[in-house]
């Protein structure tokens, strides 16, 4: 019986520097140049990645900059497709006044009160966990028929894809959490039956 696979990994480190203390405000001009920023220079990617995606059939990754250049490095080409259906799910950072914080702090802050329900103005948890799931059957599609899939995306919208992927039959085989190049290995029969 043949396995279809999904690799999906966390892009690689990026240029913009984290040590910086910031207000809520500018910590949202932040997060929009990490979003349009690429990629820091010198990175190596883990043998094992690198062994994975040497044999991927479709290479996939989001279309922001990070992340496509973290699938060209990995794979040595430039990826089959890319989906904005894979970017970052929102990160609204709450209003703090004056309060200045680092980026990672910000961001923890950010995921917990996007988490519970407030968006402010930006992608709801609800409809990022809709996305989630609309892009793994775009994803099992492509692994269809026994192919090896890499996916280069991001660290948390990663996480809710393992959850989306788990429901629909897939197995996590292999994972090494959520710093930059961690990665997620599913499998599933080929033949497996879809509800």
């Amino acid at each position: 019986m043949g396995k279809d696979i999904i690799i999906i990994a966390r892009h690689g480190k990026p240029a913009l520097s984290r040590k910086v203390k910031l207000t809520w405000r500018e910590y949202r001009d932040w997060w929009k140049k990490y979003d349009e920023g690429g990629l820091a220079e010198g990175q190596k990617i883990p043998p094992k990645l690198k062994a994975w995606t040497t044999k991927a059939d479709v290479v996939i990754s989001s279309s922001l900059l990070r992340a496509v250049q973290s699938a060209e490095l990995a794979a040595g080409r430039a990826p089959d497709f890319t989906y904005d259906e894979l970017i970052e799910a929102a990160l609204p950072s709450p209003v703090l006044g004056p309060l200045k914080l680092r980026p990672k702090t910000w961001g923890t802050y950010a995921r917990i009160v996007w988490y519970f329900g407030w968006p402010d103005g930006m992608e709801s948890h609800k409809a990022a966990r809709a996305r989630a799931n609309a892009m793994c059957e775009t994803l099992a599609d492509h692994a269809a028929g026994g192919k090896i899939v890499y996916v280069s995306a991001h660290g948390w919208f990663n996480r809710m894809l393992k959850g989306s992927l788990m429901k629909r039959g897939w197995k996590c085989k292999s994972q090494n959490g959520d710093l930059h190049w961690s990665h997620r290995r599913f499998e599933r029969p080929t033949d497996y039956k879809r509800i």
